[in-house]
């Protein structure tokens, strides 16, 4: 055999092989389609979300869960649809978690600034890897398909809002923060630990005694006199808090004729 026929032969293996994995993975997804809908799935249907079952994710280490959904739209109580862009890979009770908070705080939220809420830009969500990308690392939420970060809001006269920015309206602000911090068990955003000064984290992390964090600082709210939502819920001690959950890769959230309501430095320590 020439050394043409080897490549070749061996290129002919490679493709079999990714072909069967491809197969495989089309299998698996098309089995949890197939497969009856769980507890959490049916409370998602048919009229509060638009979603992909997923089933269980088993990726490296610790990664993955059970019961994972791929989140793309929101229905609202008046049938109209809020986009997640792009889609989120969650385990299905975070999902239904961030599908009860855009229903029933963030959409009015949004809607006190003068238009419905169109979209939420998913800056992250399923992402196997530990806290701070650092190797040995604590695993994080992310890895866990157990977190969502927002970035902005897109509003149906095309504005994009970012609640990170303290440009930003400051009722719709105070709105979404106290919401968010009501309803997840973590919330991390400006002033929290320097990865999120951009972006707002949510998670459902299990902590004992049920330990909550809520680190967001309204930064112009202490000149305003206004107080600011604790920045902890203590259920625990100190000792109970976590390592910072790490700063996600950008991503993409693009809108044809979007136009940003208030500028935003980027933050990508």
């Amino acid at each position: 055999m020439n050394v043409n026929d080897a490549i070749a032969a061996g290129t002919a293996i490679i493709g079999a092989a990714l072909i069967g994995i491809a197969l495989n993975r089309g299998a698996a997804a098309q089995s949890a389609q197939d497969a009856a809908p769980t507890p959490c799935q049916m409370r998602l249907s048919p009229d509060r979300a638009v979603f992909k079952p997923l089933g269980e994710l088993a990726g490296p280490a610790e990664c993955g869960g059970p019961d994972v959904v791929r989140l793309e739209r929101i229905i609202l109580a008046d049938r109209s649809e809020v986009a997640v862009e792009p889609p989120a890979t969650l385990r299905c009770e975070m999902a239904e978690a961030v599908v009860s908070f855009v229903r029933q705080d963030l959409a009015s939220a949004v809607t006190a600034m003068g238009a419905p809420l169109s979209a939420i830009e998913n800056y992250d969500s399923y992402d196997c890897r530990g806290r701070n990308n650092v190797a040995g690392a604590k695993m994080s939420e992310h890895g866990l398909a157990n977190a969502l970060d927002i970035r902005s809001v897109r509003l149906k006269d095309g504005r994009v809002v970012r609640p990170a920015d303290s440009g930003a309206p400051t009722e719709f602000r105070i709105a979404m923060k106290a919401a968010a911090c009501n309803r997840f068990a973590t919330v991390l955003g400006p002033g929290s630990d320097g990865y999120h000064e951009d972006h707002i984290h949510l998670d459902r992390a299990e902590r004992r005694s049920g330990y909550r964090i809520c680190q967001w600082d309204l930064h112009d709210m202490t000149h305003a006199g206004v107080s600011q939502f604790p920045r902890t819920l203590p259920r625990a001690s100190a000792a109970a808090l976590p390592i910072p959950i790490p700063l996600p890769r950008p991503r993409p959230f693009a809108a044809a004729g979007a136009r940003a309501l208030v500028p935003s430095a980027e933050s990508h320590p």
